[in-house]
């Protein structure tokens, strides 16, 4: 088997991974934005430890060089996992995750104003398309709206995801495990005091299976899967990444729909082909 290909499958399974997150939430007897908690804290501590392993040291003066934009892609990272979590359990998985993948178009827009590119008018017609889409899966048009507050948490973590992407544009010269291990630790703490005024200090579940289920996510879904994303990030051709990357969504409908038996009317399905097809194309087009 040639390196290209190992890494190629490294960067699916890290997807897909990723994918199905949402559909393990939802045998979770935590509360979601414990289940974030736990996933940026088992997540850090799994990089820390791979690190260690594997003899590698982080680079402090790249750390402190990036400090800024690292605590703020952190704290971006920490809200969109909040209200990811909050949508995944309020409304369908597929839906959450179709409004968290509107980021990469949101970016399009706001990238002229904050990252000082140019606007590229060639994408406006995949942004208006996505925007569409994501009309027709909210139910307006067809068999009647979604859950509301779990459309809004969907486009809080969409805004929370560009936060994430905006930032990361202004890091430089740092190793993606070393970037990873801050940002995941950041996410956690930023976590923890929105988890003790919901909750009025912490759960713990009484279930082995939630148990398992968050130990599984913090260690697999995230430790070990941000380990097999960047290193096939850093070897595969970048439209291949690009395209690779939207499986995730892919994964999440898939899982809703035949797993979780969450139904979706003929429109919304049209909407989500229309969300992945916009985005995909907004990333290897013109």
């Amino acid at each position: 088997m040639t390196d290209l290909r190992k890494e190629r499958i490294k960067y699916i399974t890290a997807v897909v991974l990723y994918g199905t997150i949402g559909m393990f939430v939802r045998f979770v007897s935590l509360p979601s934005e414990e289940v974030a908690l736990c996933r940026g804290l088992f997540g850090s501590l799994f990089i820390l430890l791979y690190l260690k392993l594997t003899g590698q040291h982080m680079d402090r003066k790249a750390v402190r060089r990036n400090a800024f934009w690292l605590v703020m892609s952190g704290i971006s990272l920490g809200l969109n996992w909040i209200f990811l979590f909050a949508a995944y359990v309020t409304t369908t998985v597929a839906i959450a995750s179709l409004c968290n993948y509107m980021a990469p178009l949101i970016v399009i827009l706001i990238a002229p104003f904050v990252l000082n590119e140019k606007l590229n008018v060639k994408k406006l017609p995949w942004v208006g398309l996505a925007l569409i889409g994501i009309i027709l899966v909210s139910g307006v048009i067809g068999s009647g709206p979604v859950n509301p507050r779990g459309l809004l948490m969907g486009m809080l973590a969409a805004l929370g995801f560009t936060g994430v992407v905006i930032c990361n544009r202004k890091i430089r010269d740092i190793s993606a495990l070393d970037k990873s291990v801050i940002q995941l630790a950041i996410s956690a703490v930023t976590i923890l005091p929105y988890v003790l005024v919901m909750n009025h200090g912490l759960v713990i579940p009484a279930d082995l299976r939630s148990v398992l289920i968050v130990l599984m996510l913090g260690i697999v879904h995230t430790g070990f899967a941000y380990c097999l994303y960047f290193s096939g990030m850093g070897t595969l051709p970048v439209q291949t990444v690009a395209v690779l990357g939207y499986l995730e969504p892919v994964v999440s409908i898939f899982c809703s729909a035949f797993f979780l038996q969450e139904a979706m009317s003929i429109s919304g399905w049209i909407g989500a082909s229309m969300i992945i097809f916009a985005a995909l194309m907004s990333e290897t087009g013109s």
